[in-house]
């Protein structure tokens, strides 16, 4: 099991916050609210960085930054695995990556195998040391130039080497695995490796160079040794096999020479095609054992072979890292898409439906959706934007229902300053912001009849002017227009002007109720079910027969909606593996005669020839009865805006007080 992760900030405005880094989950840092961690702190960019999971590691991605992002004091370029322990910095804001929670564990004296030695006392002498030998070219390229017993001893030798250096996940610990061999299979008795952080296919300066490991089998500790040496093997990128400088009279009063003492030093370029990575250092302390022409050779053989190695992991693990960040990246979408544009159901009805929008959607035609409150007219809008040319544009949404209309005219138009009081700056309206997008227009029938008109001529591709304004606006945009009012009636009462209908009902599709569609009321169900199960972090849950016979013959006057929102009720207060007929709260608005629940005081009158308007005057005024004249929860039942039955209520008691 994966180690839990933590980032704790260990200084700037966020100084001892603490944050769980969670698999498959990228967190973005920046001075944005939109981040998961919001850090204000104006010299970081607005998306900073970003820490994501690839190949099983942490890795941390500066976003363009303006003052970059920094690992250890090091401005990053690219992807930068992070180790237990060590820090990073975004503006004033210092964090550091640990598996201890507390931030106090062992974790943080391990060092970043890219990073330079800080334990170590690092020594460069410089001095020309006297080269013994050079080569460019193994000879083991060349068969005879060994005897068979050598050539059979050192390759069996490189083998077995070269399997263990493909065993190697990293690239620390493919230094590792060569350095042992090295000093296994040489004269060497101190070693190490320096990688450059970038390959190149220029000169470095040896200054570049970062030791990644070392490993001394004398109680002396490695130190750098001639930097001309270094340098030189670079430059010509050879292997070479030199007397140490401690020979150099020149140097002889240094006291970092007497410490190391080498007597005999190889310096080999570590070469992948044209590539330089960096160097690999074996030094000899022993008099009696130094390093030879043999052991220049072995040593070339082996650093020509980690190179390509090196570049290998180094490949794998950008393919590995880009891979998860698209796997991450994909589930994020997808699980969006699913919950922002799914239509879930298969009844005929449902089928249909999608079938039409998927012939409608990339046409570009103005559409008004029909349907009851609650039925999912706004998931379907989205799912005509999502699946139309206008993709990539922007998707709003206004309730024309929700606002007055003075507010409704500055929403969708937009204000200039000082048009009103209160318009203290400039409003961008809704048409705006949606230009070269979609507009979804909900409850579009409660529009005023002022509203009406400029709203048409924008849909005839009319410009128009902001409340207070002079300037013409022209904009580009597709308008999504849904209501559950029969829009006719209200046209026939000159509530509703008839331009603007025929200019609405280009295409028109019709969401059904859920008691039309019954078959789907078991899926949606499950589907709410499972999502909210994840989202509180139950395990896989389902109903009882029962339970579900239950919901199968309920009316929903709510739809989907308050399906919804009962099945979330329902998986908070049950404690068993599935959800009972005792966890499910229902409306007695939506019992139908299937129920073996019986209503006192409820008797069911004989059918009488009403109205739909009467029929739902009747309705709104029952609710308000079993809810004891409380709006709010009436409102929620009935699955419409608290604002809407406000205004419904009102027009009921102006048609009481009119003469008729």
């Amino acid at each position: 099991m994966t180690a839990d992760a933590f980032l704790i900030v260990k200084s700037g405005p966020l100084e001892g916050r603490q944050f769980r880094l969670i698999p498959g989950q990228i967190t973005t840092l920046g001075r944005a609210p939109t981040n998961r961690i919001a850090v204000p702190d104006e010299v970081c960019s607005r998306n900073h960085c970003e820490v994501f999971q690839a190949g099983g590691r942490w890795l941390v991605r500066d976003l363009g930054s303006r003052n970059g992002t920094k690992v250890q004091g090091q401005t990053i370029d690219g992807d930068c695995a992070l180790q237990p322990g060590q820090q990073f910095q975004l503006g004033s804001t210092v964090l550091m990556y640990t598996l201890d929670p507390t931030g106090q564990g062992s974790d943080s004296s391990i060092r970043n195998p890219l990073e330079s030695d800080t334990a170590t006392e690092v020594v460069t002498v410089g001095a020309h040391p006297e080269i013994l030998h050079r080569t460019r070219k193994s000879s083991y390229e060349s068969a005879e130039a060994h005897t068979r017993d050598r050539l059979g001893r050192d390759l069996a030798r490189l083998y077995k080497l070269a399997m263990e250096m493909g065993a190697a996940t990293d690239v620390a610990d493919l230094a590792e695995t060569v350095l042992e061999g090295l000093l296994a299979s040489t004269a060497a008795d101190i070693g190490a490796v320096l990688l450059l952080a970038v390959p190149t296919t220029e000169v470095p300066s040896c200054a570049d160079l970062q030791l990644v490991v070392y490993k001394s089998r004398t109680p002396m500790k490695y130190q750098r040794v001639s930097d001309s040496l270094s340098q030189l093997a670079l430059k010509e990128r050879d292997a070479i096999l030199a007397r140490d400088v401690h020979h150099d009279a020149r140097l002889s009063k240094k006291e970092s020479v007497h410490e190391i003492s080498a007597e005999s030093v190889i310096c080999a370029a570590l070469r992948a095609g044209e590539s330089l990575h960096g160097l690999v250092h074996l030094y000899s302390t022993d008099l009696a054992r130094p390093l030879g022409m043999e052991d220049l050779d072995f040593t070339l053989a082996v650093a020509d072979q980690f190179a390509l190695s090196v570049e290998n992991l180094q490949r794998r693990e950008q393919l590995a890292a880009g891979l998860e960040r698209a796997k991450t990246e994909n589930q994020t979408l997808r699980e969006q898409l699913r919950v922002e544009t799914e239509l879930v159901g298969d009844s005929t009805s449902m089928n249909r439906l999608r079938d039409r929008l998927s012939r409608i959607a990339p046409t570009g035609a103005t559409v008004l959706i029909r349907g009851e409150s609650g039925v999912g007219k706004e998931l379907v809008a989205r799912a005509i934007h999502l699946n139309s040319n206008r993709k990539n544009g922007p998707f709003i949404t206004m309730n024309c229902a929700a606002l007055s209309e003075s507010l409704l005219e500055s929403e969708l138009f937009g204000h200039e300053k000082g048009s009103f009081t209160g318009a203290v700056n400039r409003k961008i309206g809704k048409f705006e912001q949606a230009h070269q997008g979609t507009l979804f227009l909900d409850e579009v029938g409660e529009m005023s009849l002022s509203i009406q008109a400029k709203f048409l001529r924008v849909l005839e591709g009319h410009p128009f002017e902001r409340v207070g304004g002079g300037a013409q606006v022209q904009v580009d945009v597709r308008v999504v227009a849904a209501t559950n009012r029969a829009l006719e009636e209200a046209v026939a009462e000159g509530q509703f002007r008839k331009d603007l209908y025929f200019r609405l009902q280009v295409v028109e599709l019709t969401v059904e109720p859920l008691r039309l569609r019954r078959t789907d009321i078991p899926i949606l169900g499950q589907y709410f079910l499972d999502k909210f199960a994840r989202k509180i972090g139950r395990p896989p849950m389902d109903f009882s027969s029962a339970a579900l016979d239950l919901l199968r013959n309920y009316d929903w006057p709510g739809n989907v909606r308050e399906l919804q929102n009962t099945i979330e009720r329902a998986i908070i207060l049950t404690t068993g593996p599935r959800i009972e007929v005792d966890d499910i709260q229902l409306s007695a608005l939506g019992r139908t005669a299937h129920d073996t629940v019986s209503l006192p005081g409820v008797v069911p009158a004989e059918f009488q020839p009403q109205s739909l308007d009467e029929i739902e005057r009747q309705h709104i005024l029952a609710t308000l009865q079993v809810t004891g004249g409380n709006k709010s929860q009436a409102a929620q039942l009935l699955g419409i805006e608290r604002s809407t039955l406000d205004r419904k209520l009102k027009r009921y008691e102006s048609d009481q007080k009119s003469p008729s």
